[in-house]
């Protein structure tokens, strides 16, 4: 309790100042007089950011709407002026790409090549990455510190080797020379990994304590707990192969055997550039990626979440 000035006997006011929650009763009129002013702020705050995700959505989808705009316009459409909606909507120019070119071979062709790469891929990852995350053997930080050495090798550096390598196989012209290369990925077991080292070791050894073997332990008890990461390995994987262009180009001789990527260069001419029949054809290539990614988009974004990368 204070008292004002003036003494107790000149009716003097008092006043609590009975602490609550670290503030003074004063202290807590004031800031409640205050509060009213908050959710003013809190709703402009909410409003620039969905004005800033809204701005950056559009930028992102503007160039895809563009090509869905030109892949449905008619040949003779296309030109340096920007249309945001096809004048003549018409099927000519996908008609004309699979009446020129095999696109459907080609099509064909990424599906079984993406999907062969991505199943051995999506498996020796998550291998990998229990083995390095929850398995105890000699030389395991070593042998994972030189893996992630591995990823600050550029691409190119390895080509001509790789070449050679897969050459000495007797495996170039066929699809195991573009499949075999990406069936083990660096990044995808750094992935696993780091993804696995968030489940409980006592999970582990209780099953083990059970007689469960190291198989059955990963089998049963791991891997039913990895389809967010499982999710986000098999959209990583399969977006890379399936957009893989100078690889299956260096191996791939037979045009039977071309993926959509190469297919596509078909389409570009040295002086001229059918639009309508490229953006036909791109719009083949990136949807089936799209309509994947909405589809697994919610463990694709808890798999990231939860492997610590932001």
């Amino acid at each position: 309790m204070a008292a004002q000035p003036g003494g107790p006997g000149r009716g003097a006011v008092m006043v609590a100042t009975v602490p609550t929650r670290g503030l003074t009763v004063v202290d807590a009129r004031a800031r409640t007089a205050r509060a009213p002013g908050r959710p003013g702020r809190r709703r402009v705050g909410w409003t620039l950011r969905v004005v800033a995700a809204v701005l950056v959505a559009v930028v992102m989808v503007f160039p895809l709407w563009v090509m869905l705009v030109t892949a449905f316009s008619s040949g003779s459409a296309y030109s340096q002026t920007l249309r945001l909606w096809p004048s003549e909507p018409t099927l000519d120019n996908f008609t004309r790409v699979f009446a020129a070119w095999p696109v459907g071979s080609w099509f064909a062709n990424s599906v079984a090549v993406a999907g062969v790469t991505t199943v051995l891929s999506v498996t020796v990852s998550l291998t990998g990455g229990f083995a390095f995350a929850k398995l105890r053997w000699a030389g395991r930080t070593p042998v994972f510190l030189l893996l992630l050495a591995t990823m600050m090798i550029p691409a190119q550096a390895i080509l001509v080797p790789q070449f050679r390598l897969v050459s000495s196989l007797g495996l170039v012209g066929t699809f195991w020379a573009v499949i075999l290369p990406g069936a083990a990925a660096t990044f995808g077991i750094f992935l696993a990994r780091q993804f696995l080292m968030a489940i409980p070791t006592e999970l582990v050894e209780a099953a083990r304590v059970d007689g469960a073997s190291t198989p059955r332990v990963f089998w049963s008890i791991v891997l039913p707990l990895c389809r967010p990461l499982i999710a986000v390995l098999t959209l990583l994987a399969l977006m890379y192969q399936w957009n893989d262009f100078l690889w299956p180009l260096v191996v791939l001789r037979d045009p039977a055997l071309f993926t959509l990527p190469i297919g596509l260069q078909f389409l570009q001419g040295q002086y001229l550039t059918d639009h309508g029949a490229l953006m036909a054809m791109t719009l083949l290539a990136t949807a089936p990626l799209v309509v994947l990614f909405l589809v697994f988009q919610r463990y694709f974004v808890q798999g990231l979440a939860t492997t610590g990368l932001r």
